[in-house]
């Protein structure tokens, strides 16, 4: 989730186990805390742009992060700050730590929280900015923020935002069952033979959702709002994975296709090789659209080694990207 995201959820969890016994630097601390995982994109800074996407939400959202930091980072507080307790502040850093990949994990990218295992859970129930999850949540912590340690209304009100985001998330994962349904339902109206279908909701909601779906020589990408009233329409990528060559076989490669889970697909340009990360999506919401969110130049040097270059956003695909939402959210 965004950074706004993570520093409302680490101050409130700082709040619930901390609260009554240090104030507001509870929320203060578990702020920190809360963005701290994400600290593991400074790799990005040291390392090739392959090893950097291995890298992100890998250890510092772990389980066994939480675990081997919360005591590392309550030594150090337990040494400055008043509130001497040890057990107390590891308890403290470990739920803030924990929280944090625990909600990323509800996105699209996921977390690798049982590393370092392999497995990376991606529920894709929200969109890392998902402003009915977080605007509540930032209403309650600042209610709460406002009344006295001891009061029983600060507990009540940073409780009930901790409950009502976490009801929410549960709301979101039943909506993403309902729009499956509907994707495959449609599917099977329109006579169309996948092997996978992934779903996701689009920026900012949960009300339109899309859908990729995984075909013999392409990917379809449709989209689904719940005002919908006509069928949906998928638009056809194809794979063209033929066109990598022998890169097919680079370790470089094989490697950013396991990133992708083999959704991507290869585009050709003036000569030059794109790889297009399909899990999310494009810049527009429109049939056809071709400016993917995540796209990457590949250059080889002498020694055949491949580099993946990530290719610039511009910030009017964002802008025209909002007002195509508001329009498709209203149905099709």
């Amino acid at each position: 989730m965004d950074s706004l995201t993570q520093i409302v959820l680490g101050a409130a969890v700082g709040e619930a186990v901390l609260g009554r016994k240090i104030g507001n630097k509870a929320m203060l601390y578990g702020a920190i805390a809360g963005t701290i995982p994400d600290l593991d994109v400074l790799s990005s800074f040291f390392t090739d742009k392959v090893t950097a996407l291995e890298i992100h939400r890998g250890f510092t959202h772990s389980i066994l992060f939480s675990i081997i930091f919360a005591p590392f980072f309550s030594f150090i507080v337990n040494k400055y700050e008043k509130y001497k307790s040890f057990k107390n502040w590891s308890w403290f850093f470990f739920w803030t730590f924990i929280t944090h990949p625990i909600l990323d994990a509800q996105t699209t990218w996921g977390t690798q929280l049982f590393w370092p295992f392999d497995i990376r859970l991606a529920f894709k129930n929200v969109f890392v900015v998902d402003p009915l999850y977080t605007l509540p949540f930032l209403v309650f912590l600042i209610l709460a923020m406002c009344k006295k340690r001891a009061s029983k209304k600060r507990r009540f009100y940073n409780n009930l935002g901790l409950i009502i985001s976490s009801s929410y998330l549960i709301i979101t994962l039943i909506l993403k069952g309902i729009s499956y349904q509907k994707f495959t339902k449609e599917l099977s109206l329109q006579n169309i033979i996948y092997s996978d279908i992934k779903t996701k909701p689009t920026p900012f909601n949960t009300i339109l959702w899309t859908a990729n779906i995984n075909t013999k020589n392409a990917f379809l990408i449709g989209n689904s709002s719940f005002f919908d009233k006509n069928p949906i329409h998928f638009t056809s990528y194809p794979k063209n994975h033929h066109l990598l060559g022998n890169l097919m076989h680079h370790k470089k490669v094989k490697r950013m296709i396991s990133i992708s889970k083999g959704w991507y697909t290869i585009n050709k340009k003036d000569g030059v090789l794109y790889f297009n990360d399909l899990r999310f999506g494009t810049l527009s919401i429109k049939p056809n659209a071709t400016n993917f969110v995540f796209k990457y130049k590949i250059t080889v040097d002498e020694n055949g080694t491949p580099f993946f270059i990530e290719e610039p956003k511009k910030k009017s695909d964002a802008k025209k990207l909002v007002s195509e939402l508001w329009q498709r959210i209203k149905g099709n």
